[in-house]
């Protein structure tokens, strides 16, 4: 028998060969948000990593919506048509199949990229960020408050950037309502201070996104899932809870959603996280029994018995890996030596299979992400 990792899971038309799922990274190297050959090749090794399902990074529905000018957009022509060319080598190259995450930074946006740090000045084309509410992130710049008649409007950016999605051919789509960007800002009391009927009570909080997942279900292809990614916690007292997330995932399933992704933090910068491997793997647990929903554990699962066991255990149907994969590009073959497992190999690498060659046990030792245990 293959492993619960290994064993394959379909929703709606997605079929994925296992439940590894190569997790949403940004890279920050777009170019007005259009995708480029840093993209092609990044994605590509992923395309070959044996994974389920490869998701592409956190991308904008608007300008303003990125968190740094080095994002991935999908708000206009030229980026649709970057996407597109990266998408057409991939399908050619894997049979993997693709996906992609779609939000906006909210207050969190116009930052440099990732690695330079700090604020992007509007000399430097830097942007008016929005947000719920006025209040800043920590020593960000604060952000202008939404105006209630601006709501719709960033509703149907979401909409048009899942129809450019849709033309493109994805099989899945992954709402961004985490992490403290704007969805999940509407969801936390933290970052929402409102007094309208998008803030307050927490069935106020969640009116906005809920209202972008129904508006999205419409326009997305009903054979292919809609999933959503939030927080399990905003790990501050008197933040976003786990018994938020459960009440959101059974009115996010209402609205047609399929998958829901449990991660946590980022909405304050007071947050205390205990980051150990699988510290998000309960959350995961909770929101599955509540709402019933497919769902996927992410956050520091590092070998393949710890990734085999969210599934086993029943916490999650899908195991998501970031970190890991970057470092190893190649983890879900070397997960199936390590639990027995059976993969499909590219033509191209069969006589690198495990089996296949003395001396590849001694060289899948030296990779601790794989074998240790710990």
């Amino acid at each position: 028998m293959q492993p619960a990792l290994f064993e394959p899971i379909t929703v709606r038309d997605l079929a994925m060969a296992n439940r590894i799922m190569v997790s949403p990274m940004c890279q920050y190297s777009a170019v007005d948000g259009c995708m480029n050959s840093w993209h092609l090749v990044h994605l590509g090794s992923l395309a070959l990593s044996g994974a389920g399902l490869l998701a592409f990074e956190a991308t904008a529905v608007s300008p303003e919506g990125r968190i740094s000018p080095g994002d991935t957009g999908l708000y206009c022509d030229d980026n649709e048509n970057a996407m597109r060319a990266v998408v057409a080598h991939l399908r050619q190259a894997a049979p993997m199949p693709l996906g992609i995450q779609i939000g906006h930074a909210g207050r969190k946006g116009s930052q440099r990229q990732a690695w330079l740090k700090g604020t992007v000045p509007p000399e430097e084309g830097g942007w008016q960020t929005v947000a719920p509410s006025p209040n800043a992130f920590g020593r960000y710049p604060a952000p202008r408050a939404l105006h209630i008649d601006k709501i719709d409007e960033l509703t149907a950016a979401f909409v048009r950037t899942a129809e450019r999605s849709a033309r493109l051919g994805l099989d899945y789509l992954e709402i961004h309502a985490a992490h403290g960007y704007l969805l999940s800002e509407f969801l936390s009391p933290l970052a929402n201070q409102r007094h309208d009927a998008f803030g307050g009570s927490l069935q106020n909080r969640m009116r906005f996104p809920l209202q972008v997942i129904a508006a999205m279900r419409n326009v997305w292809p009903a054979n292919k899932p809609l999933a959503v990614r939030v927080n399990g916690s905003d790990f501050v007292d008197g933040g976003w809870t786990i018994d938020d997330a459960c009440a959101f995932a059974c009115a996010a399933s209402e609205r047609g959603v399929d998958m829901i992704t449990l991660s946590g933090g980022g909405t304050d910068p007071a947050q205390k996280i205990d980051a150990r491997p699988g510290y998000q793997v309960e959350f995961a647990r909770k929101v599955k029994a509540a709402s019933g929903l497919v769902t996927t554990a992410v956050g520091m699962i590092v070998t393949p018995q710890q990734a085999d066991e969210v599934i086993t255990s029943g916490a999650a149907d899908i195991a998501a890996l970031a970190r890991g994969l970057l470092l190893d590009p190649r983890w879900p073959y070397h997960a199936a030596h390590v639990l027995g497992a059976e993969i499909a190999y590219p033509p191209q690498y069969l006589r690198s299979a495990p089996d296949t060659w003395t001396g590849a046990d001694a060289l899948l030792e030296g990779l601790a992400p794989c074998r240790n245990q710990s």
